[in-house]
């Protein structure tokens, strides 16, 4: 695909305003799902025209395909449990290298509504000390191989060891926060293994400086454009755009405003035809605008991100609070199902 003349969908209408509007053809779905836009803005500013007369805008109300196969919810996005096998986890539900505990706390997710598991064995919050792939695997192929053949896992990871042990281990995508860009044996692990890929955004490969002298002229389309790049090299490599999932990256080199900007304008990422995936849950910047210093204690402010993510268009939300962002979700599914049936 060529690069894309960036439409930002405006005017979103959820649950039963939305179906009325798209039934009176006064607006168009959002990627074939259950949110409608009323107006775009692109280079002639805002409008609505009718979609034979701008064929780009296909490109926002075609539904992707199915990331990694996985059935989506008719009006929810699909929910990534969080197992962190680190202990210097920020969000203080780290658990190194217990493995039993953290087999145990996956399949809790799992009975809680988890679609997926992201399993991790390296912190990227800022500050992380890196840590070497002999630990890291240490750390999560026991978790993985016990967990795998329960649901589809993902292994959060930069390195391609690592990827390539854990596609072996069971593992059926890979999550790597900086999209492909650390390891240069990346590309060729996911080229051979053709399996899926969360690409995310990080302004920078290190975390220990991604919080340092942070400006961004206009966060979300820099990103969308960075998303678009990575796309465009996989795509290079075989990769169809049907195994890809974006991330905007919340927290990895934002300020409070980029991050709160990215959430607002999600809808902009639709351009790119790809899966999205949110990952705010407890992160730092929740914590600054309620003033909950713990980051265990995010879990109100989490559930709002989640929500306003959801009605923006994320098709997965990455959480560690499963039972709560899955009741959540469900109250808002069950209130669109109501209306379609009235």
């Amino acid at each position: 695909m060529s690069s894309p003349e960036w439409l930002e969908p405006l005017g979103l209408l959820n649950g039963p305003t939305a179906f009325a509007a798209i039934r009176d053809g006064l607006a168009l779905p959002l990627q074939g799902g259950p949110i409608a836009f009323s107006l775009v803005r692109g280079p002639e500013g805002a409008i609505m025209p009718p979609p034979e007369e701008h064929p780009s805008l296909d490109r926002l109300t075609r539904a992707p395909q199915l990331f990694a196969g996985i059935a989506r919810h008719r009006a929810r996005p699909l929910v990534m449990g969080i197992v962190n096998c680190t202990p210097d986890s920020f969000s203080g539900d780290g658990l190194g290298a217990g493995h039993q505990a953290a087999i145990a706390q996956g399949h809790a997710m799992l009975e809680a509504g988890a679609d997926i598991l992201d399993i991790g064995g390296e912190s990227t919050r800022p500050n992380a000390p890196p840590v070497t792939v002999e630990e890291e695997l240490a750390r999560i192929l026991p978790v993985i191989r016990a967990l795998a053949t329960s649901a589809p896992v993902s292994v959060d990871t930069r390195h391609a060891r690592t990827m390539a042990a854990a596609l072996d281990a069971g593992a059926e995508m890979v999550n790597d926060v900086s999209a492909l860009r650390h390891d240069g044996d990346a590309l060729r692990v996911i080229s051979q293994a053709r399996c899926p890929v969360i690409l995310m955004h990080a302004r920078t490969l290190d975390p220990r400086t991604m919080q340092q002298d942070i400006h961004y002229e206009d966060v979300a389309l820099e990103v969308a454009r960075f998303l678009e790049g990575r796309v465009a090299t996989l795509e290079t490599l075989g990769i169809p755009r049907g195994r890809i999932a974006i991330d905007p990256g919340i927290g990895f080199g934002k300020r409070i405003e980029d991050n709160l900007a990215l959430i607002a304008r999600l809808p902009l990422l639709a351009n790119l035809g790809c899966t999205i995936l949110l990952g705010a849950s407890r992160k730092g910047f929740i914590g600054r605008v309620t003033g909950v210093k713990t980051a265990g204690e995010r879990v109100a402010g989490s559930l709002a991100v989640a929500i306003a993510a959801a009605a923006q268009g994320a098709h997965i939300l990455r959480v560690h609070d499963v039972a709560e962002t899955v009741q959540a979700l469900k109250i808002g599914e069950a209130l669109a199902a109501g209306f379609e049936e009235a």
